[in-house]
């Protein structure tokens, strides 16, 4: 595993798996979503996004955190990994209610409120977002795919990365 990406619904832990995998790899962290975003929560140009994408694509390790449709099979044709939380939805807004008003390195400011449009998007991505996911991951089948149902799963999966002492 050098170059790997974790996707998955929003609430699903991506960064904090993410983190974890870094922390027993050592392989560098990039989280899209501060590629993606400013601090006042503004955009960057789309192809500032890209040229910045671009650079992390480049380099011999990685590991890259979020879905962003748009450029997921770039990210799939360039990793070796891929890890797909496949999580309920009870599970992923639970996710989202646990980190809601605490600071993240994912992202650069503090989620301190519900966003109803945000809640609806995952109450939907099982259904809407999910299904498109799983047809783009059976395009690439020489890539290894780790689909995860529950945190028990990946936390197994990590468990079973950490070298013994």
């Amino acid at each position: 595993m050098n170059k790997i990406i974790v996707i998955g619904c929003p609430g699903s832990g991506k960064s904090t798996f993410a983190r974890a995998l870094h922390g027993i790899t050592g392989i560098p962290l990039f989280h899209l979503d501060m590629l993606y975003w400013n601090r006042d929560k503004t955009t960057v140009e789309k192809d500032i996004f890209h040229e910045r994408l671009a650079s992390v694509l480049q380099k011999n390790q990685w590991i890259i955190d979020g879905n962003y449709s748009s450029t997921m099979e770039l990210r799939i044709q360039q990793c070796d990994t891929v890890i797909f939380l496949d999580y309920s939805v009870d599970v992923c807004l639970a996710g989202i209610r646990q980190r809601q008003g605490k600071a993240r390195s994912d992202i650069p400011w503090v989620d301190s409120e519900e966003d109803a449009e945000f809640i609806t998007f995952i109450q939907r991505f099982n259904t809407q977002s999910r299904p498109q996911v799983i047809e783009l991951l059976s395009q690439y089948p020489n890539k290894r795919i780790h689909i995860f149902t529950n945190r028990r799963e990946a936390d197994l999966f990590l468990t079973q990365l950490k070298p013994s002492s």
